[in-house]
């Protein structure tokens, strides 16, 4: 409305200017788009945040949180300039305008990045952890056909929203596998926009989510009760029927007879009993080198790595020489006494004549090795038999202060057997110590022997 005082050219003017203004499509609501108050203040930085707050809430577009996110711009630049007061440090309720103002500043910033997408690329990422599933899990027969139910529903409604090249004939998981990147490829190449393309992502990602939950619902392998897995994988097929007992053991005695050495070591893996595993430890040592395969010894040999004496003494028992690296480590470890005496045992079993010097060096007096040690080690070298311990074993015979010890070395050479051996054991025929002067008798039978039949 004009008052009388205004030139009719210049309303005219600013009436074809708005004209011109719509014309070109510009919005006749950046007019209204807040400005960076002159002098900023908390409360004139406040208003202006409740005016891109509300410019968020009525956001339909990109652009439109573009425009947002512009706007945050220039608050924060306001509020750096701002000369707002500091809060009493001495005061923990003290306000702290810039602290609150920056805290809504940052809570707008999260409300544009909510409020943006979905996008090409979420349906690209919900398919390719689809797939991921699909490939980690370890379903069960049912699981499995409930899973590939899933991929097919997805694929069918998939290819009705988007462009997709035919899929091949899926057989098994890896076709499936195959026909969900294949659809992940054609979304990316599709380059589908924000705005325009809204409703197809929407689509795509509801149908992402019935096939995550598809999955989700599938059985998985874990799902299962450890009675059901080994029932499963054919662990109580060697049985009749139940018996008394647990029937775990009782499978396994069987398993144990037939040297079905897999079948022990999936209930050592899936038992978790201390009960059960010591019995399948066990049903491995007796079974020696019957027991030894490339999954038992990797299992045992991990063991070892740890110190478990058990599995050392197992190893032994199969004549492991795959264990020797690991085990001579050991020879030395004279603070933990029971697990040289295991080790030196394992040793001579396995005949480790890379073992005959760090042994021969335990064997000496003046190691460190326990007096009640030492002994382990003469025995050990008798077990592997190398001639070239027969010098420290001579030694040890003549010279050691230990009985025992001197009687072990006797025993080790008569290990060994040779005539050289033999007969520096047989020289301690009067010996005054009864244990040593019974391994001469036994040396001096054997040469005695050995020239009857010479």
């Amino acid at each position: 409305m004009s008052n009388g005082d205004d030139d009719p050219a210049d309303a005219s003017e600013g009436a074809d200017a708005a004209d011109d203004a719509e014309d070109a499509g510009e919005s006749t609501d950046a007019a209204a788009a807040p400005t960076l108050p002159d002098e900023a203040t908390e409360e004139s930085l406040n208003e202006y945040l409740d005016d891109i707050e509300a410019l968020l809430d009525d956001a339909e577009t990109e652009a439109d949180l573009d425009d947002v996110d512009a706007l945050l711009d220039d608050a924060e630049a306001g509020l750096d300039e701002a000369d707002l007061p500091e809060p009493d440090e001495d005061d923990e309720d003290a306000d702290d305008p810039r602290g609150d103002l920056e805290d809504r500043i940052s809570d707008l910033r999260e409300g544009v990045e909510d409020a943006r997408g979905p996008y090409g690329e979420d349906v690209v990422d919900a398919i390719e952890a689809a797939a991921a599933t699909l490939e980690d899990t370890e379903w069960t027969a049912d699981g499995r056909d409930d899973a590939a139910n899933a991929v097919d529903a997805f694929l069918e409604t998939a290819s009705d929203l988007i462009d997709v090249d035919a899929f091949p004939a899926h057989e098994d998981l890896d076709d499936l596998i195959d026909a969900l990147g294949t659809v992940a490829e054609a979304v990316a190449d599709a380059d589908l926009d924000a705005d325009a393309d809204a409703e197809t992502i929407a689509a795509l990602l509801e149908a992402t989510d019935a096939l995550s939950a598809g999955l989700d619902d599938a059985e998985e392998w874990d799902d299962l009760e450890t009675h059901e897995q080994l029932r499963a994988q054919g662990y109580y097929d060697v049985l009749g029927h139940y018996k008394d007992f647990p029937v775990e053991w009782s499978a396994l005695k069987e398993h144990e007879a037939r040297g079905n050495v897999d079948m022990i070591l999936l209930a050592l893996d899936s038992l978790t009993s201390d009960f059960m595993e010591r019995h399948c430890l066990e049903a491995l040592e007796r079974m020696g080198k019957r027991g030894k395969t490339d999954a038992s010894l990797e299992m045992l040999l991990g063991r070892a790595e740890k110190r478990d004496q058990f599995a050392i003494s197992i190893l032994g028992k199969m004549a492991a020489e795959e264990a020797v690296e690991t085990l001579v480590e050991y020879v030395e470890e004279d603070s933990n006494p029971q697990l040289q005496k295991v080790t030196f045992k394992t040793l001579g079993e396995i005949g480790a004549a890379d073992a005959v010097q760090p042994l021969a060096n335990e064997l000496h007096p003046d190691s460190d090795t326990d007096d009640l040690v030492r002994p382990h080690a003469a025995r050990a070298l008798g077990l592997i038999g190398d001639t070239r311990a027969i010098d420290p074993l001579a030694d040890a015979l003549a010279e050691d202060e230990s009985d025992d010890v001197r009687a072990a070395a006797g025993w080790a050479l008569r290990q060994i057997g040779t005539q050289e051996a033999l007969e520096i054991v047989a020289e301690y025929g009067d010996e005054r110590s009864f244990i040593v002067s019974t391994e001469a008798e036994k040396a001096e039978r054997s040469l005695d022997a050995d020239s009857a039949t010479a």
